[in-house]
Order: C-alpha cells, then sequence, then structure tokens
C-alpha cells in the first residue's frame, strides 16, 4: 500500500469518535533510563516526537568499543560506517542516508549542545567514553522543529551523567593490547552538583601500522534547582588522540594479508584535538512559564596524513589534511504551560563559525615523505560559515486520546571565504529556508497508540570553496528541501512488551553529494527513501531480556533531467544497504551472573552512484558477554566480539586516486576478547 493511502487511513482512526485511552509516548526505550534533570520545564522529545529510541546507561557503562559512536550498533535501524583509519573511524547514520561523508544527514549533539564539525561529521562523539554517558536518544524522521542544520534525517542527544552521589571506575585488557581505563566521580550536596570524568584508551589495533592513543577529560557544574526559579551550570570537555592510520586495501592486497598495511601508508597518521564549553541556563519565570538557554564554544584541530594509492605519477594520492574549526553558539527556548490541553514552545538559535582548511599534496615516495616541502599547496582557505534559526510549536490535546502537535521553523545562512591568490566569495545565497512539520498521535487503547507525522528538511553546503561559496564561475544553487513522512504503531503484543512498527518515505529535491575535504560534487537529483522498520523489546520472567529490530529501506534516485549519458535517474543511492537487522538477548542466570548475547546484520550495498561496481559491505556479526557481580561494589565481565570469526570488511569506491578505478576496503577485527573490571561507590 502506498504511504499516501496508509497516512489517510491514519487520519480517518485519528479523528474517528473519542475512547477512553489517554494518548501518550511512542517512544522506546531499551535499558534504565533517567533524563529528568536534563529537561526540567522545557518539552522533550519524548512528549513532542514520534519515531523516538533512547538506550540507558547500564546497555552502555560497560561496552568495550574503540568509539563511542559504535554503542548505537544496538539501536534499530542504525548504520555504522566503520572505515577504522585511526581517528577517521566512522559514523552512524539511519533512514537510507549514509555514512559515506558526501551527505551528512544527521544532526549530533553532547547535553543538548550541537556537536557536528563544518562538513556534518559526527567527530566530538569522540570526546565521550561509555562510563561518562547517561543514555542516547535517537530521533528520526524530518518532523523536529529544534534544529536545523544537518538534521535531515534526525538526530542523535548524547546526554551524560549529572548531579548524584557516585565514584565508578573501569579498567578493561583485551586483544591487540587494548588498554582502557575510565573514573566517573559525582558528588551533589545543597543544590550544587559536580561531575567529573578522565579516561584513556590505548590499543596497538587488529592491523599493522594500527596503534592509537586518546584521552578525554570532563567536568559539569551546576547550582539551583528549577522548582526554586533557576538552574545554571558549566559543561567542559576536552580530547587528545593520537593514531596510525594502516589505509585502504585493494581487492588483492586484503586477500594477500589482511592484517597488513602497505608500505605506502608507514608514514600515514592524525593528531586530534577537541574542546567543547556550554553554559546552561534555566529559569522559571511563572509557574507555567520556563525559559532556556545554552551557550556553547566548540574547537576541532586535526591533522591527517593519508595516502590513498601507489600511482608514482602527479602528487594526488598524497595528503596533509589540517583543519582548524571554531564554533560560537546559543540555543534558546521559551515553554508556556498555557492550560492541561495547550502548550507551546518557541526557539532560536545562531551559530557562528570561522574555519580553516589546508590541503597539502606531496610527490611520490615510499612511503610518503610528509616531513619534505609539499609539492603545492591545493587549499589554504579560511571561510566564516553563520546559521540563524527559529521555530515555534505546540502540543494540543483536543481530546483525551488525541495528540496534535504542528511546527513551523526558519533558517537563514551567511558567510564568506577567502581562499588563496586572494579569491573570495560570499555563501550561496539561499534565503529563508521554511520547514513546516506536523504530527499526531492517537491512543487506541492504554498500551496502544497510532501516529503519523509530515514534516520538512533541508540540504545546504558546507566546506570552504565552490559550490558552498559563490567564488567567480559558481553558478547560484537552492537548497534540497526532504519532505518526509511517517505513519507508525506502538503497541505492547504481550504483558512486558513493548513494539513499534512504521512505514516512512522521504523525498529530498535536488539533492548534491558533497565531500569538502575532497572538493568532489555530484547532483544526484530527485531523491526518494522509503522503509519500513519494526522492532520489539520484551522483559520475559524475572531472568530474560530480548530485543530485536529490522529495518527495510532503500533509498532511489527518481529524476535526474541532465543528458542520458549524465543522468542517475533510476539507480540507487550509494553505499545505501537493503536492510539492518539487530538482536539482542540478556538472561540473568543468577544473582551475581549475566550473560548477554547481540547479533547485528547488514546487507550489500552499491559503491558508487552508476551502480555498475558490484555491491559489497554486507556482514553479520555475534558478540557474546558474561558478567559477575562479585560483591555490591566490584564486578567483573568478560566479552567476545565477532564469536565466529567472521571476515568483513568496509568497502567504498576509489574514482579518485588510481588509474583504474576500483574498490578499497578496510577490514573489520577478527574475534577479540576483553576482559573489564568495574567499581562502584
Amino acid at each position: 500500500m502506498k504511504i499516501q493511502a496508509l497516512v489517510a487511513a491514519t487520519a480517518a482512526i485519528l479523528f474517528a469518535p473519542e475512547s477512553r485511552a489517554q494518548s501518550s509516548s511512542s517512544a522506546l526505550t531499551l535499558g534504565k533510563v533517567d533524563v529528568h534533570q536534563h529537561t526540567d520545564g522545557q518539552l522533550t522529545a519524548h512528549q513532542v516526537l514520534t519515531s523516538v529510541d533512547v538506550l540507558g546507561a547500564d546497555q552502555i557503562e560497560d561496552k568495550n568499543v574503540s568509539h563511542s559512536w559504535e554503542l548505537l550498533g544496538q539501536m534499530p535501524g542504525i548504520q555504522l560506517t566503520e572505515t577504522r583509519q585511526g581517528a577517521e573511524s566512522g559514523k552512524v547514520s539511519f533512514r537510507a542516508f549514509n555514512g559515506e561523508g558526501y551527505l551528512n544527514a544527521i544532526k549530533t549533539l553532547i547535553d543538548g549542545v550541537p556537536s557536528n564539525v563544518n562538513s556534518g561529521n559526527q567527530r566530538f562523539i569522540d570526546m565521550l567514553f561509555p562510563l561518562e554517558i547517561s543514555f542516547i536518544e535517537v530521533v528520526r524522521g524530518t518532523n523536529d522543529p529544534r534544529y536545523g542544520l544537518h538534521n535531515i534525517g534526525g538526530n542523535v542527544n548524547f546526554g551524560t551523567r549529572q548531579g548524584g552521589n557516585y565514584t565508578d571506575a573501569r579498567l578493561g585488557y583485551g586483544s591487540y593490547d587494548t588498554r582502557d581505563a575510565q573514573l566517573a566521580v559525582g558528588r551533589e550536596r545543597d543544590g550544587f552538583a559536580q561531575n567529573y570524568f578522565v579516561g584513556t584508551q590505548a590499543s596497538d589495533g587488529y592491523r599493522d601500522h594500527d596503534s592509537s592513543e586518546k584521552y578525554a577529560l570532563g567536568g559539569k557544574w551546576f547550582h539551583g534547582n528549577l522548582e526554586d526559579g533557576m538552574r545554571i551550570g558549566l559543561t567542559a570537555r576536552a580530547y587528545h588522540h593520537i593514531a596510525e592510520e594502516p589505509g585502504f586495501m585493494t581487492a588483492d592486497e586484503l586477500r594477500s594479508d589482511r592484517r597488513g598495511s602497505q608500505r605506502r601508508n608507514l608514514n600515514d597518521r592524525d593528531v586530534r584535538d577537541m574542546q567543547q564549553v556550554g553554559v546552561h541556563l534555566d529559569l522559571k519565570l511563572a509557574d507555567s512559564l520556563f525559559l532556556g538557554t545554552k551557550l556553547y564554544y566548540n574547537r576541532y584541530e586535526d591533522d591527517r596524513r593519508v595516502t590513498f594509492s601507489d600511482l608514482p605519477t602527479g602528487n594526488a594520492p598524497r595528503q596533509r589534511r589540517v583543519w582548524d574549526e571554531k564554533q560560537t553558539g546559543m540555543l534558546t527556548t521559551l515553554t508556556w504551560h498555557a492550560r492541561d490541553s495547550l502548550t507551546v514552545e518557541g526557539g532560536v538559535n545562531y551559530e557562528h563559525q570561522d574555519n580553516g582548511y589546508q590541503r597539502r599534496r606531496f610527490s611520490y615516495s615510499e612511503p610518503t615523505d610528509f616531513s619534505s616541502a609539499p609539492a603545492r599547496i591545493q587549499n589554504d582557505d579560511r571561510h566564516t560559515f553563520d546559521n540563524w534559526g527559529a521555530y515555534v510549536q505546540a502540543i494540543y490535546q483536543p481530546i483525551e486520546p488525541l495528540k496534535i502537535v504542528p511546527a513551523y521553523r526558519v533558517d537563514r545562512f551567511d558567510g564568506d571565504t577567502r581562499l588563496p591568490g586572494g579569491v573570495t566569495g560570499p555563501l550561496q545565497r539561499y534565503g529563508t529556508i521554511e520547514q513546516p512539520k506536523l504530527s499526531v498521535v492517537y491512543a487506541l487503547a492504554e498500551d496502544t497508540n497510532v501516529y503519523a507525522n509530515w514534516g520538512r528538511t533541508f540540504q545546504v553546503l558546507t566546506g570552504s570553496t565552490a559550490p558552498a561559496y559563490l567564488t567567480p564561475g559558481q553558478a547560484a544553487m537552492r537548497p534540497s528541501t526532504n519532505t518526509g513522512m511517517e505513519l507508525g504503531l506502538k503497541f505492547s503484543p504481550f504483558g512486558g512488551s513493548q513494539a513499534r512498527i512504521a512505514v516512512w518515505q522521504q523525498d529530498a529535491a535536488n539533492e548534491v553529494s558533497n565531500m569538502p575535504a575532497t572538493g568532489t560534487t555530484v547532483t544526484l537529483g530527485k531523491t526518494r527513501r522509503r522503509g519500513v522498520d519494526a522492532q520489539i523489546s520484551t522483559q520475559w520472567g524475572d531472568n530474560w531480556t530480548l530485543w530485536a529490530s529490522h529495518a527495510y529501506q532503500e533509498a532511489k534516485i527518481t529524476r535526474d533531467d541532465r543528458d542520458a549519458a549524465l543522468s542517475l535517474q533510476g539507480r540507487e543511492v550509494a553505499a545505501t544497504p537493503r536492510y539492518i537487522s539487530n538482536v539482542g538477548v540478556d538472561y540473568q542466570a543468577s544473582d551475581a551472573l549475566q550473560l548477554g548475547l547481540q547479533a547485528r546484520a547488514q546487507g550489500d550495498y552499491y559503491l558508487e552512484e552508476r551502480n555498475v561496481a558490484g555491491k559489497f559491505g554486507g556482514f553479520a556479526v555475534l558478540d557474546l558477554s558474561a558478567r559477575y557481580q562479585i560483591n555490591p561494589a566490584w564486578s567483573v565481565d568478560l566479552q567476545v566480539k565477532n564469536a565466529t570469526g567472521r571476515e568483513y570488511a568496509y568497502a567504498w569506491y576509489d574514482s579518485f586516486f588510481w588509474e583504474q578505478a576500483q574498490p578499497m576496503f578496510s577490514p573489520a577485527a577478527g574475534r577479540s576478547v576483553y576482559v573489564g573490571l568495574n567499581l562502584k561507590l
């Protein structure tokens, strides 16, 4: 059945005679979640939105991961793009958007603070370690008005621990000489809450020339209580990472030695530093009126030395890429609980970016000699990027079982770039980007909700050069608008369970595939993404917890008016698997012993826009775990990742750096074992 027909059928249900049930949240949770300290007075995603999933701290804090974005692999419909090149490790995506870097469609936040770099990549997530995270919240779709930039397919918010009295520590050791140490401390007294975190991780890596060493430091200080009229807080974190890069492999190199690294990559490495500071102010202006403000500063510095091929002619494959980005911003919301049936919220945001990007090319050598003078400097750019946004939304409940949430958002952009040789240009003139949205939820019964939503988001181009900026010869471009709709049902098929099934579709006008780091831009035209998400979790008796999800999706180019030789019409969007599946089981074998199993699977996908280079990227992976509670304070855990030793690899299509375009690979680690010692006081 077409999605439009399903939405019409839902509307008929929504406006049927009144039932006694009450409209409630359609969010699903896995694990124990406590988010009240982060959201008092303001509307939450649970109250307003529809396709929301939350992962609790008990499913996060003891996981062995190289980077915290990997934690989202437990959640429904999440595609992990595991590039595994040192600090450039990978990212998450969903709703048939991929993680290749050409279209970064997922807004990322830490404690509600925007945390994407200019290109939209999610590198600030690396500042977080599992023991520091309180919850992860994923919002899918186009109906969230709170954010504009990068919020094309949805957003992910990492909430860190706030308040409480605790001292938690974890020491870990495992395969490839991986060492991990984390310490989290919280103290709260007389209205003043302090939270501190320090973490470090080092590893030799699965492959040759794959070592990594990183450090993170974080602190949160909050004073006051919103019930007393005001709460003010400061958050700060810093991160340092030094990592070797083993390099991408050809198919022959992968078959020959999947754990090796080629001579061309022996000097490839990355040094990355990031900082984030946020000031948070919440005011209770009246019993029904709340003001919330966040001021933030993000700093991203990265020096990456990377070699892509053995090509002995020219210097394109050998690069040193240097980023220096500064973001200063503000988000303010005003929430008015007008009456029991109506709540109205308005918000404004501003972000100013002052960014530098250098790309230096080096002549052929084996291995690449990055200490010598570059053969040429391709980029030495400074650019500003400014975003103003505003939104208003309301929750209106005209009858007990029905909740209607209309919303409207606008965004504007400005900025300038300065390129070598004195070339300058303004940012593309997008004007005011309008984004209407509507969500409805109807409670058919106490534990059954049917919902529908419709909304519009947008894509604007980033980077320091054309096409993002109107430098000489660059034509004006309009933003690509994305219009999405969704129909879903949340229900409880049996006691102790929660389930959701949703059908969705998202259409984009004049979508552009753009990677600022390489200066690559491909016009895709009109695209259509659609799919079905199904998920269930259940508590079976006192000892069993089970969850499973399956996302079927497709992303196709539906219209491309260019000449037939250039047109991509009818092709699938690159790097988009048709399915993503997830299953997990936790078994409390005794008061002290817990056993766990988790499996992830993903389908193959085309590597390039013309769909002629074959399909790659599919896998099915099984992880096992055991945890033993020695006493109330101490526990030990054992985790076996990729327990079956499945050989699989991330793949991308290199049409830039070799004489013959070909797939390139980054192999995943084989079976690996980790042990952790945990302390909770």
